[in-house]
């Protein structure tokens, strides 16, 4: 199993396990409408260690507690791919696919308006 492999099956097991130990039934619908909120939350948590509060004064960066906020994300996200039905394989396809999209946006290449480089912001 490479490490994208990995990850999705910890956090199978890891969700399985918190929905048997605390007896939790809740539908799709209900599940990925948690795990959004969830991941909105730590999104949230994410900010308030990166000083986006500009009218506070700054405090000092702890890159550990923002990887901890990045692998909250990462559980939260991993989580609504399973639940999507989305395997490593899946998710690093469809990744890859707009990934290409994105470029061709930034390139002119796309079909889609909207994207067309210009001279803002640089």
């Amino acid at each position: 199993m490479d490490k994208l492999e990995t990850i999705f099956a910890m956090q199978q097991a890891l969700d399985a396990d918190i929905a048997q130990r605390r007896n939790l039934e809740f539908s799709m619908e209900q599940w990925l409408q948690k795990d959004a909120m969830a991941l909105i939350v730590e999104v949230s948590e994410l900010l308030d260690a990166v000083n986006y509060k500009w009218w506070k004064n700054p405090q000092p960066l702890n890159m550990e507690h923002i990887k901890e906020e990045l692998v909250d994300v990462l559980h939260f996200y991993i989580s609504m791919c399973c639940r999507a039905g989305m395997d490593a394989n899946e998710l690093f396809a469809v990744y890859s696919a707009k990934n290409q999209e994105n470029f061709d946006r930034q390139q002119g290449k796309s079909t889609k308006a909207g994207y067309e480089a210009s001279a803002i912001g640089g």
